[in-house]
């Protein structure tokens, strides 16, 4: 392991890099260098503007992958952001190569990832930090729905746009607590439709939140896969769930929802959420646009 210092941020890598290159976009102000992706990120700031510079092809620590897999998956993954228009997408500046690596610059979107798991060992050493995941489960109901609607309007435009949304989990959202903007950070492994399991057991996705479908190989990931995801997601934000509960979903590969008795809401709310985590795909919601109609009229009733 080498140690690398950049004046503001230190981090490991497996072996040296020149990160001179990185001088001429600006300083680097922070560092997220323990992705299984392979892929390396810094947040820039080049006294006018902040940026999101995510990179490819270094050999990282944790990286389940090698330094060429991670580079033409960055690559591959350029279009979806260039093809899926959302406002709360974040926006692709520019992507090139460089050497041996791939460069993909992003606007910086402020706010916190909910599921900063590089930041999980700090918490466990200091109880009085709030991680932002519990810090959003505290905020009222209100601006939870509020961040649920964006979403559905997300996941409708992923859907007109011909892509399933893969790898979609809270650690693929930020929410800026000062704002309340709710902004989606990384949509690296969606695919163009008709999209397959490609993968089994192993396909994308953390399995706190993962369809069925998504552990087997060669099955159909679609848009009902999508409900699925969304409805567990919705669980997670709204729902009320024990350290017990979520290590149960690692151990049988399945994502159980939570009793009514741990539901925030409506009876009425909580059964179309119910709906959208069937196990049996056919009797979910066939669209996200359809979940959406539901969910709202649950809500309305209220």
């Amino acid at each position: 392991m080498v140690s690398i210092n950049l004046g503001n941020v230190e981090f490991l890598l497996k072996e040296e890099h020149d990160f001179s290159w990185l001088n001429s976009l600006g300083k680097v102000f922070c560092v997220f260098s323990q992705n299984d992706s392979g892929n390396f990120s810094f947040g820039v700031d080049d006294g006018k503007e902040k940026y999101f510079v995510k990179v490819a092809g270094l050999k990282t620590v944790e990286s389940v992958r090698t330094p060429e897999e991670a580079v033409a998956s960055l690559k591959e993954a350029m279009p979806i952001y260039e093809d899926i228009k959302h406002p709360n997408l974040i926006e692709l500046v520019k992507h090139y190569s460089f050497s041996d690596i791939y460069i993909a610059i992003f606007k910086w979107a402020d706010g916190d990832c909910l599921f900063d798991y590089w930041n999980f060992e700090k918490y466990r050493e200091n109880h009085q930090i709030v991680p932002p995941a519990k810090r959003f489960r505290r905020l009222p109901l209100e601006k939870r729905i509020k961040s649920v609607e964006v979403m559905f309007s997300f996941l409708s435009a992923v859907s007109k746009s011909s892509y399933v949304a893969v790898d979609f989990y809270d650690g693929s959202i930020i929410y800026d607590f000062s704002t309340e903007i709710t902004t989606i950070c990384n949509i690296d492994f969606f695919k163009k439709k008709p999209a397959i399991n490609d993968l089994g057991e192993d396909f994308w996705g953390t399995k706190r939140l993962k369809a069925p479908e998504e552990y087997v190989k060669g099955a159909v990931i679609d848009e009902a896969t999508n409900v699925y995801t969304l409805g567990a997601l919705i669980f997670s934000f709204l729902g009320n769930f024990t350290d017990a509960d979520i290590k149960l979903r690692y151990k049988k590969n399945a994502f159980v929802p939570c009793t009514f008795g741990n539901w925030e809401l409506s009876k009425s709310c909580y059964d179309v959420v119910l709906k959208a985590v069937s196990i049996d795909r056919t009797a979910r919601y066939a669209s996200i646009d359809e979940f959406f109609i539901a969910w709202n009229n649950a809500l309305c009733a209220k």
